[in-house]
């Protein structure tokens, strides 16, 4: 799309938005593949406590960063109802076409 933008500020929108949603995609990935892992190490463990241990840690890490990956979903909301009035707009904005 080569066209202009009707607001100067519309085309960081944009650009936020794509690299928020890259970034929630790569981490919701790397989230399953390490709960999945640490469920096989656990699965593996065969009692040994360290093993286990290992496993409960890796979970435990996952599941923080996926609480850390909801709360940052959130502060783009509040700094889309801040500074462009709308909570979506960094997490969905809407493409202005050329004037």
């Amino acid at each position: 799309y080569s066209g202009t933008y009707a607001t100067p500020f519309v085309g960081i929108g944009v650009f936020l938005n794509n690299i928020i949603k890259l970034l929630f995609v790569l981490g919701g990935l790397i989230m399953f593949f390490n709960l999945v892992m640490a469920g096989f190490q656990f699965l593996n463990a065969g009692g040994d406590p360290k093993a286990i241990e290992q496993a409960w840690n890796k979970i435990w890490q996952s599941l923080v960063g996926l609480l850390i990956m909801v709360v940052a979903f959130g502060i783009a909301g509040i700094f889309g109802l801040i500074f462009f009035g709308d909570p979506l707009f960094i997490l969905k904005p809407q493409i202005e076409g050329p004037l």
